[in-house]
């Protein structure tokens, strides 16, 4: 392994680059940082980079173990000093261990179109932590792809990523869909789709069937689901008898797709990846 002292070392600038989302989509990369997220990283089949690690993360066993791994996969690994890897980093308490990678998304004419197929649409939803939030719950509940309308928050930011805790390698991705491009898809397809939204023509989420080939759309914190979506497809509603008037929407997504969950595990279609 290769030592990196100067902060000025070629590798610290670009990994300090791609914490901007410019260059992110300039560069078609991004940093995967910590001990969790770079052990799914390295364990999944996304193209490797580099890595970068201090001395004193190093002596972790957890950490020794995922170099290992990254080395098998001719994946570079630079220790680096503390001063550099500051440079390196976005986090207030860094863990010494980030990956540079390249990101992974697929059109939607390559997402699955046989089956049960189970998709959660993000209708520009704006904060890092909910997008990432849902991309968790959606991997957990067996979902087939995560679908980003334009105008959502990039996926591949360090706080989306952080929020995902690798969930993000686990799920096909299809970025910056248009609504035509998605309609076009969920028609060609026969895919029947909901949109959380809560007025007068909402059912409840529970009296929907999701035991069919399905997509939820969740919607813009401050506007929820965008008028060209909600117009063109059903909407469903999570009842509530306390005196709040709506739930976060990273919340409301888990409550929406564990219910379709269990609807789909009772029938045994779920996906075991």
């Amino acid at each position: 392994m290769e030592r990196i002292e100067s902060a000025e070392n070629p590798k610290i600038k670009q990994a300090a680059a791609l914490h901007m989302r410019k260059e992110r989509e300039r560069r078609g990369e991004f940093i995967a940082e910590g001990v969790r997220l770079t052990e799914e990283a390295a364990a999944a089949s996304w193209p490797l980079l580099f890595c970068l690690v201090t001395e004193e993360t190093l002596q972790n066993e957890r950490v020794q173990a995922i170099v290992a791994v990254l080395e098998k996969k001719r994946c570079p690994v630079y220790i680096v000093s503390p001063t550099a890897y500051k440079k390196a980093s976005a986090t207030n308490t860094p863990q010494g261990i980030l990956l540079a990678m390249k990101r992974e998304t697929v059109p939607l004419s390559s997402l699955q179109t046989e089956g049960m197929q189970f998709l959660a649409v993000l209708d520009k939803i704006q904060d890092p932590g909910n997008a990432g939030t849902i991309i968790r719950t959606a991997d957990a509940v067996g979902c087939t792809g995560i679908v980003a309308l334009e105008g959502t928050v990039d996926l591949f930011s360090d706080k989306t990523v952080r929020s995902s805790m690798g969930s993000l390698f686990h799920l096909p991705i299809v970025a910056r869909a248009t609504h035509e491009d998605l309609f076009s898809y969920m028609r060609e397809n026969r895919i029947s789709c909901f949109a959380s939204m809560l007025d007068k023509t909402a059912v409840s989420y529970f009296s929907v069937d999701y035991r069919q080939p399905v997509a939820v759309v969740f919607g813009n914190e401050g506007n929820g689901v965008s008028a060209e979506m909600g117009e063109r497809m059903p909407h469903v509603y999570i009842p509530m008898v306390g005196k709040t008037e709506s739930l976060n929407v990273g919340t409301a997504a888990a409550i929406i797709l564990y219910e379709a969950f269990r609807q789909r595990y009772a029938l045994g279609v779920c996906q075991q990846r």
